[in-house]
């Protein structure tokens, strides 16, 4: 892959994965709408969220596997989207842009791992219906969430590391000023596991993701040059 083609797969990636992310998360917050406030406050008081995915499932299959499928679909783009922002960043900050990168993408990683699982629980709810499969989902749920080895779960913390040392380097490295920074490290906060409820915060971090990245997209497939401001002196 030459220079140019990797410009623009990235600066169309870092377009592309947060607005796929956030039309995956405002899906996913909508699942529940046509539900009762009753129901709702059932789903809510239960100890996971998993229960009122399912039963969304087993209402509207269409619109929850749309929703599960875009949210999955701004995971895997995110991954090139990263990759981008770290080589950006890697000119002045190339171990925070390196290690950055890596945990991101593990946490990346342990996404997909939860979207397998997600359909599996679907799967299910259309083989046995939505009162076996709930019951079978939940019997082995912390199981289920955490993966073999708890590798899945432990993945997934690679998030917040990865997004702080990102955000530092692209800080240092001028690529972003202290508000982007700051917009992009809020989303990394997010966490997302089996069968998890999108609330409206979590729409709210999507928003956040993409006034970081996007504007880097246009500026990186226009051939500006991707900073806020000057680099600090001292680079790590």
């Amino acid at each position: 892959m030459n220079g140019e083609t990797g410009r623009w797969i990235g600066g169309v990636a870092l377009i592309l994965a947060p607005l796929a992310w956030f039309a995956g998360l405002l899906l996913r917050h909508l699942v529940l709408k046509d539900f009762t406030p009753e129901q709702v406050a059932w789903f809510d008081d239960q100890p996971f969220a998993a229960p009122g995915q399912l039963a969304a499932y087993a209402a509207n299959p269409g619109l929850v596997t749309a929703a599960y499928s875009v949210f999955l679909l701004g995971a895997v783009l995110l991954l090139p989207a990263f990759l981008m922002l770290a080589k950006i960043v890697a000119e002045k900050a190339p171990a925070l842009a390196g290690w950055g990168f890596l945990l991101l993408a593990f946490g990346l990683v342990a996404r997909v791992y939860f979207a397998g699982v997600d359909l599996t629980a679907f799967e299910l709810v259309d083989k046995l219906g939505p009162d076996q499969a709930t019951k079978l989902v939940m019997d082995d749920y912390v199981d289920l969430s955490y993966g073999l080895w708890r590798i899945p779960v432990t993945a997934s913390f690679g998030q917040y590391a990865g997004g702080l040392l990102l955000a530092i380097g692209a800080f240092r490295a001028g690529t972003f000023g202290t508000a982007r920074a700051l917009l992009f490290l809020w989303p990394c906060t997010l966490w997302m596991g089996v069968l998890k409820e999108s609330e409206f915060l979590s729409v709210v971090t999507a928003v956040a993701l993409g006034l970081a990245l996007v504007p880097l997209g246009v500026r990186v497939l226009t051939g500006g040059r991707p900073v806020d401001r000057k680099p600090r002196a001292l680079s790590w």
